[in-house]
């Protein structure tokens, strides 16, 4: 065995050992990485396994506080009842175990995100490990992690979308699967609205109706899963987002600018910008009718949405953009799928981002509000409509033979 092996091998059982201590301490300590936002899909999902109202902030307090998040107001699960089943498994643990396990999904979640992100965007494979350092090192990425939101499966969603596209090129069955991937999008539905409209016009236009069927059967399957538990969930869900809806919530959106400017009694104005995004819909896939591929368009029309989504979209949701970002990174660094001669990198779009993340960074330590990240999202756009156009790899031919005389 080499010294190097052997280092890496004591390396490796440090690092074991020590995260062992960690997580004994951590589940011994409530004060240690006390919960956030994560209390709020625990407390839920234990009530909606018990039958009780999981929308009901006079019923979650309780539970959130002895899981130790001491406020005076409870924190609400707004996502509709098909979220639920992806949280319900917590609802069987004590809140500290349930904490750790959801910590664990969130880490395979992203690092897997961050691996076939990287793979399908052309990144270079020598360069892989890139893909751990940008999504880990990510401030958004940081801020979903540290307070348990439920972000990572929104794009875990988006990425099994992809990659199931991907194979029904060969395949048609792997449309089915396709759409039922985007169940995990639909849990924040609003932040990827031009998924939706795309894959309406998919169905009308290019008759592609295996991706609407796919989504359509995994969400009334998602949806039907709590009134097994709880009957009345979704009359529950309706009542609270009809006469307690978070229309006070100052979110970094286009919506909440105008309503700051004419009146936040106005919460229509939350959709102007959705109007905005629907029309730049319309002109961008006319322009692209006859070279439609989401592999390719998915981080755009991710992008899109999240800057002009009608509400939420708050700086742990920017986990959406790493498709982006990862189309802008893996076009600035040399690439394996290009011939020799149009390798190149240009390095300029990687400080651009390495900016916003310190931005975001800077922010978060001053700990300025949510709605000061306002500018982040149309930074990345920015940034992704100004990347390298690297050309397309060129298939060789092979050279002409010459014709043997007779």
């Amino acid at each position: 065995m080499s010294s190097r092996n052997l280092l890496s091998i004591v390396g490796l059982v440090a690092v074991g050992a020590l995260l062992a201590g960690q997580v004994r301490q951590l589940l011994a300590d409530p004060t240690v990485w006390p919960p956030d936002d994560f209390v709020e899909y625990w407390a839920a999902a234990t009530l909606a396994l018990s039958g009780q109202n999981p929308f009901d902030g006079n019923l979650l307090l309780p539970l959130q506080q002895s899981a130790g998040r001491h406020t005076p107001h409870p924190i609400m699960m707004w996502n509709p009842p098909w979220a639920l089943p992806a949280v319900l498994p917590l609802g069987l643990l004590p809140a500290r175990d349930a904490q750790l396990l959801w910590a664990l999904v969130q880490f395979a979640s992203l690092g897997f995100c961050a691996d076939r992100l990287w793979v399908r965007l052309g990144g270079a494979r020598s360069l892989r490990w890139v893909s751990w350092a940008v999504t880990f090192t990510s401030m958004p990425t940081v801020l979903a992690l540290s307070s348990g939101q439920i972000s990572p499966l929104l794009l875990l969603g988006a990425v099994l979308f992809a990659e199931c596209e991907r194979r029904a090129h060969a395949d048609r069955r792997w449309e089915y699967l396709a759409g039922a991937a985007t169940v995990l999008v639909a849990i924040k539905p609003h932040l990827a609205y031009l998924l939706w409209v795309g894959l309406a016009v998919d169905g009308v236009v290019r008759g592609r109706w295996r991706v609407l069927v796919g989504g359509a059967v995994a969400g009334a399957a998602c949806a039907a899963v709590p009134l097994a538990f709880n009957p009345h969930v979704w009359h529950q869900y309706a009542d609270a987002m009809a006469n307690r809806p978070p229309s006070q919530w100052l979110s970094p959106t286009l919506g909440t600018v105008l309503r700051m400017a004419f009146g936040s009694e106005h919460f229509r104005l939350q959709f102007v910008s959705v109007a905005i995004g629907l029309v730049w819909f319309v002109w961008y896939r006319w322009q692209r009718r006859c070279a439609w591929d989401w592999g390719s368009e998915l981080p755009l029309i991710l992008l899109v949405s999240f800057c002009t989504a009608p509400y939420g979209a708050w700086p742990f949701d920017m986990v959406l953009l790493l498709p982006a970002v990862f189309a802008v990174v893996t076009k600035s660094l040399p690439s394996q799928l290009a011939p020799v001669e149009q390798r190149g990198s240009v390095f300029y779009p990687l400080f651009a981002l390495a900016a916003v993340n310190a931005g975001c960074f800077v922010m978060n330590l001053f700990k300025l509000g949510s709605f000061w990240f306002l500018w982040m999202a149309p930074a990345v756009l920015l940034i992704y409509s100004l990347r390298p156009r690297r050309p397309r790899p060129v298939e060789r031919q092979p050279a002409p033979t010459a014709a043997v005389p007779a």
